[in-house]
């Protein structure tokens, strides 16, 4: 008798070990998942408002223009902060301006040809920045998933609408001060990094 309690009391406790594990692992993903989802999230609404209305409101603060590219169908790449973060990423965020007198779908070509990427819609995945110095290319950033850490969903930009968009990057070496950003269909244009 005293045999057979000690086997339940032990499988009680590792069935409660093995909940609370759970629960902990559980507890850490629900944590980690939105920080990772975050960017694409937040780009989501103001795709919806670009295409309900003419024109994006002023952000809360003026911004700076680092650079203007322009591409096919009137389209226009503002890109306004290039910042480098302590994890050792470089984010670019700016806006996608569809300075045309109708509406456009943004062109599937600027999300690149990776298998991967063309599993996720149309985003700016095909964004590149060159360190012409240190002869290295970087490529938008990856999930786990394959998706681009890049503003995704894109689809058609009333004219003259913008939609807020990101891009995120490995980040060059702080002695790199200046990088060339490429996307398909764009121009390239040179970014100055601080």
């Amino acid at each position: 008798m005293n045999a057979r309690y000690t086997r339940k009391t032990r499988r009680g406790v590792v069935a409660v070990a093995i909940a609370s594990v759970a629960l902990f692992v559980a507890g850490c993903g629900a944590e980690e998942k939105p920080s990772e989802n975050k960017p694409a999230s937040t780009s989501a609404a103001p795709q919806q408002g670009a295409s309900a209305t003419q024109g994006s409101p002023a952000a809360e603060e003026p911004t700076e223009t680092l650079a203007v590219v322009k591409g096919q169908d009137g389209f226009e790449l503002v890109i306004n902060s290039a910042v480098r973060d302590a994890g050792g990423f470089l984010t670019l965020k700016g806006a996608l301006k569809n300075t045309s007198d109708k509406g456009r779908a943004v062109p599937d070509i600027v999300r690149g040809d990776e298998t991967e990427v063309l599993k996720h819609g149309t985003s700016l995945g095909g964004a590149t920045l060159v360190d012409g110095v240190g002869k290295k290319r970087y490529y938008v950033l990856r999930d786990t998933d394959g998706r681009p850490l890049t503003t995704t969903g894109l689809g058609i930009v009333s004219a003259g609408s913008s939609v807020d968009v990101f891009m995120q990057f490995p980040a060059p070496p702080a002695s790199t001060t200046e990088v060339s950003f490429q996307l398909p269909t764009f121009e390239p244009a040179t970014l100055k990094l601080s």
